[in-house]
């Protein structure tokens, strides 16, 4: 029988954990905006209004809170311009140009097997639609 090592025994993570802290980080990548927002900014520096309109959907108030939890993060680096009015740019950090080609990847595999996923929704929804029968019966 196979079982599984705690490597935080060893100063690992073991996300399976309850109490691990990578968790935290796995509930912010969850996030479809945040994936969005990560390949948006993969290409370089965008403006508040820029990103809106690159992220079709998007509301400003999550806009807001997505930047916001990237910049915490230290995914995302939030830099502010002295105009008038003041001009604020967003840019991936480091950390967050490597976030971008994972998000990169996992937005280009769902694009790529969109279809397959919808036909297997629709079969599944046939099959589940139809009345449950016995063993046996026709």
């Amino acid at each position: 029988m196979h079982t599984t090592l705690d490597l935080r025994e060893h100063g690992g993570a073991d996300a399976y954990l309850r109490d691990c802290a990578s968790r935290n980080v796995l509930d912010l990548l969850s996030s479809k905006w945040v994936c969005l927002v990560a390949g948006a900014l993969s290409g370089g520096p965008m403006r508040f209004g820029e990103l809106r309109r690159r992220l079709d959907g998007i509301t400003q108030k999550m806009l807001t809170r997505t930047l916001r939890d990237l910049e915490r993060a230290g995914l995302v680096d939030r830099r502010v311009f002295p105009t008038t009015p003041p001009q604020v740019e967003y840019s991936l950090t480091p950390l967050g140009r490597n976030l971008g080609v994972l998000m990169g990847a996992i937005r280009e595999w769902a694009e790529e097997h969109m279809d397959e996923i919808t036909e297997a929704r629709e079969r599944y929804d046939t099959r589940a639609a139809e009345p449950v029968r016995a063993l046996g019966t026709p």
